[in-house]
C-alpha cells in the first residue's frame, strides 16, 4: 500500500515535469527557423552588393561597356522570373525549408560560377611602355613600337589564340548572377508563409522587422569587403605586386573582384545548411507552445495555424484560373491602383539604374578609386537609407496616419529629395585636362573642333594610338601616353619613372621651365575634392528623404485596392518592377554612359575593351538628366493622387453630413 501510494505520488509530478521541458526544445524550432532565415536574408543581401560593388572591375578585367555590364546585373531579375511563380505556388506544398536549403546552394553555386573566370582567363594584362628593370635609362617613349611593348614582370605575353575565350568569359558572370536570381527566389515567399503558418500571428510583424533588419546589413557588408578587395591587386599572390605600375586610382586597375564572390558563395552555402534539418512543419504540441494560452485543453482545439482547412483546395484548377482573371480584371480597373503602379515603375527604374552607376559615377566625375566609392556607399548613403526607412514605418504607426496623410507625407519628403536632385548639377567637376580628348596641346578647353591626338609637337614620334598609359606633365596636362608628350627618354628608379626632353610639354609651358612627365593621370583641383564633399552630404539627405517615403507610398499602393486584391497587388507590383524595372534600367543607363567616352582602351590582342575616360561635364548632366527625366512623371502623378483623394474625402464627409441631416429630421418630425 505505501509502495503503491508513493508511485500515485510521483507519476503526476513526472507528468508534469516532462511536458514543460519537451515543449521548451519544442519552441526552439520556429525561433531556430527565423534565425536561419535572417542569416539567408543577410546572404542574399551581400551576394547582391558583391555584384553592385564589383561592376565597374568587371568592365575592365573583361574589357567589356557599361552597357553589357548593366545586363549581366539585369540577370538576376531574369533568373528570378524564371521561376518566381512556380515556386510560390508549387513550393509551398513541399517540404519549405528544405527547399530554402536548395535554393541558397543555387545561390552558392552562382557565386562560385561567377568567380570562375578568374583562374582560367590568365594574368590581367593592361598597356604600359614600362620597363621590368628598377633602374632604365636606355628607352626612348617617342620613337618605341608598339610591337615591342615591354610585359610587367611575372606576366607572360598574352596567347591570341585563346581570345575567343577571354573574350566571352564575362558570359560564366551573367550565368552565375543568373543562377543566383534562381536560388533566392524561394527565400522570401516560402519564408515568411512558414513564419506566418506556425507563429502566433501577433509575432509576425516583429519576424519580418528582424528579417529586413538582417538584410539591410548584408549591402553594408558586401560594399564595405568589396572596399577592402578593390584595394588588392586582381593577380594578389600570383604576380610581383612591385612591378605593377598602376595605382588604385588609375582607370586601369583591376582590384580582387573574384574573392568578393568566394566569400558570398560560402555565405550562401552556410547559410543553407541549417534548413535541412528542420521539420516540414510544425506539430500539434509544438504549435502549443506557442500559443498565448498554454493550456493543455486549447493544444487540442483545431483552429491551430496548422490545422487551418484549406478553403480552395476543393476548388479546381480552372474555376482557380477563372477566379484569377476575375480579380486581375478588377484590379487593373483600379485607377488609382494603376497610377500607383506607374509611378512606382519610374521611381524604382530611376532608383535602379543610379545604385547600380553611383560608385562608377564617383569615380569619374571627383577621380575616386574603386575602393573609395564602395566605402562612401557602405559609409554614408546605406546608413541614412536604413534609418530612413525605420523612421517612416515609425511615423506611420505612431501618428496613425491614413491613406491621405500617408499620400502627403511621401509626396511631400519626395518633392525635396526631386528638388536636391538639380544641385548635383553644379557639384560636380569639369573636364579632365587631357591632350588631344578634352583639350588641345596648349591646354584650351574651348576650341573642341580642333582635337585631335596628334600635333605637331609629336609629329616624328610612333605612337599608337590604340594605347592608354597616361602621364602627367609639369604643365598640369594629362597625356595619353609618353610617346603623345613627345618626351624622348626616360629615368627608372624602383617604382618611380620620370620621362624627360617631352617636346609637347615644353611648347605647352610658356616659361620653358620644364619638360618632364611622370607615370599616372595629373590629380584633380581642390574646387573638385570640395565639390565631392558637398555632394555627398546633399546624396545623403536625398537618400534619407526618398527612403523616408518609401513606407507611405507602399501603405498608400496597399490600402488603395480592397482586402481580397491585396495579395495579387503586391504580386503584379513586384512582377512589373522586376521585368520593366530590374531587367532593362541598367542596361539603358549604362548604354547611355557609354556615349559620353572619351577613349576606349583595348586588350593585349587588339580588341575594344572597356572605356579609359569620360566627358565629365557629358556624364553628369546624362547620367543625372535622365533619373530626373524619370521621377518627374511621378511627381505630376502624385499630385493628382492627392487631388483624387482630397475629392474622395470630400465626397464622404458630404455623405456623412446628409446622413446626419436625414436623421436628425427623422427625430425632429415626431
Amino acid at each position: 500500500m505505501h509502495k503503491s501510494a508513493m508511485e500515485t505520488n510521483t507519476k503526476p509530478s513526472e507528468e508534469n515535469e516532462l511536458p514543460i521541458k519537451q515543449k521548451t526544445n519544442r519552441c526552439q524550432g520556429i525561433k531556430v527557423f527565423l534565425a536561419a532565415l535572417a542569416f539567408a536574408y543577410f546572404s542574399k543581401t551581400f551576394a547582391g552588393a558583391t555584384m553592385k560593388s564589383s561592376l565597374t572591375q568587371l568592365e575592365r578585367r573583361f574589357g567589356i561597356a557599361s552597357s553589357t555590364t548593366g545586363f549581366i546585373d539585369g540577370a538576376f531579375e531574369m533568373g528570378n522570373l524564371l521561376v518566381i511563380a512556380f515556386v510560390s505556388y508549387f513550393g509551398a506544398k513541399f517540404h519549405r525549408p528544405k527547399i530554402i536549403a536548395f535554393g541558397c546552394f543555387i545561390m552558392s553555386l552562382g557565386s562560385f560560377l561567377t568567380a570562375l573566370p578568374h583562374f582560367f582567363m590568365g594574368y590581367y594584362q593592361y598597356d604600359t611602355i614600362s620597363f621590368t628593370s628598377e633602374n632604365n635609362t636606355s628607352f626612348f617613349p617617342c620613337s618605341f613600337n608598339p610591337q615591342d611593348t615591354p610585359m610587367v614582370k611575372g606576366m607572360p605575353r598574352p596567347d591570341c589564340d585563346h581570345k575567343m575565350v577571354t573574350s566571352y568569359a564575362w558570359i560564366f558572370v551573367l550565368l552565375g548572377n543568373m543562377l543566383r536570381g534562381i536560388g533566392e527566389t524561394p527565400i522570401n515567399p516560402l519564408g515568411i508563409s512558414y513564419l506566418d503558418e506556425f507563429s502566433r500571428e501577433e509575432d509576425v510583424p516583429l519576424y519580418i522587422s528582424f528579417l529586413h533588419t538582417s538584410a539591410m546589413i548584408g549591402p553594408l557588408s558586401g560594399f564595405l569587403l568589396g572596399s577592402l578587395f578593390a584595394r588588392l591587386y586582381v593577380d594578389i599572390g600570383f604576380v610581383d605586386t612591385d612591378t605593377i605600375t598602376i595605382t588604385p586610382t588609375d582607370s586601369r586597375w583591376v582590384g580582387a573582384w573574384w574573392m568578393n564572390f568566394l566569400v558570398a558563395g560560402v555565405i550562401a552555402l552556410i547559410s543553407g545548411i541549417p534548413f535541412l534539418f528542420l521539420p516540414k512543419s510544425l506539430d500539434k504540441k509544438e504549435e502549443a507552445c506557442i500559443q498565448k494560452n498554454l493550456d493543455p485543453t486549447e493544444s487540442n482545439i483545431e483552429n491551430s495555424h496548422g490545422q487551418k482547412p484549406d478553403i480552395q483546395g476543393g476548388m479546381a484548377y480552372s474555376g482557380q484560373l477563372k477566379e484569377f482573371f476575375k480579380s486581375l480584371k478588377r484590379l487593373l480597373g483600379n485607377k488609382m491602383y494603376i497610377i500607383l503602379l506607374c509611378s512606382s515603375l519610374l521611381n524604382v527604374s530611376s532608383l535602379i539604374g543610379y545604385i547600380t552607376y553611383q560608385a562608377k559615377y564617383m569615380e569619374q566625375q571627383y577621380g575616386l578609386s574603386v575602393s573609395r566609392s564602395n566605402f562612401i556607399t557602405a559609409v554614408a548613403i546605406l546608413p541614412v537609407v536604413i534609418i530612413g526607412i525605420f523612421a517612416g514605418g515609425f511615423i506611420m504607426k505612431k501618428f496613425k496616419l491614413g491613406i491621405l496623410a500617408a499620400a502627403k507625407l511621401a509626396y511631400a519628403v519626395s518633392f525635396i529629395g526631386f528638388a536636391l536632385s538639380f544641385v548635383y548639377f553644379m557639384l560636380g567637376c569639369e573636364n579632365h585636362l587631357v591632350a588631344g580628348l578634352s583639350a588641345t596641346y596648349d591646354g584650351d578647353t574651348t576650341a573642341q573642333n580642333q582635337l585631335s591626338l596628334f600635333s605637331a609637337c609629336n609629329s616624328n614620334c610612333t605612337c599608337a594610338t590604340s594605347q592608354w598609359d597616361p602621364v602627367c606633365g609639369d604643365n598640369g596636362l594629362t597625356y595619353v601616353s609618353a610617346c603623345f608628350a613627345g618626351c624622348k627618354n626616360m629615368t627608372r628608379w624602383k617604382k618611380e619613372t620620370v620621362f624627360h626632353n617631352c617636346s609637347c610639354i615644353a611648347k605647352a609651358d610658356t616659361k620653358w621651365r620644364n619638360s618632364s612627365a611622370v607615370l599616372g593621370e595629373c590629380r584633380r583641383s581642390d574646387e573638385c575634392s570640395k565639390n565631392f564633399i558637398f555632394y555627398t552630404i546633399t546624396k545623403a539627405v536625398s537618400a534619407f528623404l526618398y527612403s523616408l517615403g518609401g513606407v507611405p507610398l507602399f501603405m498608400l499602393l496597399i490600402r488603395s485596392v480592397p482586402q481580397d486584391l491585396k495579395a495579387v497587388a503586391v504580386g503584379v507590383l513586384m512582377l512589373v518592377i522586376r521585368s520593366l524595372a530590374g531587367i532593362p534600367a541598367p542596361v539603358y543607363f549604362g548604354a547611355m554612359i557609354d556615349k559620353t567616352c572619351l577613349k576606349w582602351g583595348t586588350n593585349p590582342c587588339g580588341q575594344k575593351g572597356s572605356c579609359r575616360i569620360y566627358d565629365a561635364v557629358q556624364y553628369r548632366y546624362s547620367f543625372y538628366g535622365l533619373t530626373i527625366a524619370l521621377r518627374a512623371p511621378e511627381r505630376k502623378k502624385k499630385g493628382k493622387e492627392r487631388k483624387k483623394e482630397r475629392k474622395r474625402k470630400r465626397e464622404e464627409r458630404r455623405k456623412e453630413g446628409r446622413k446626419k441631416g436625414k436623421k436628425e429630421g427623422r427625430k425632429e418630425d415626431p
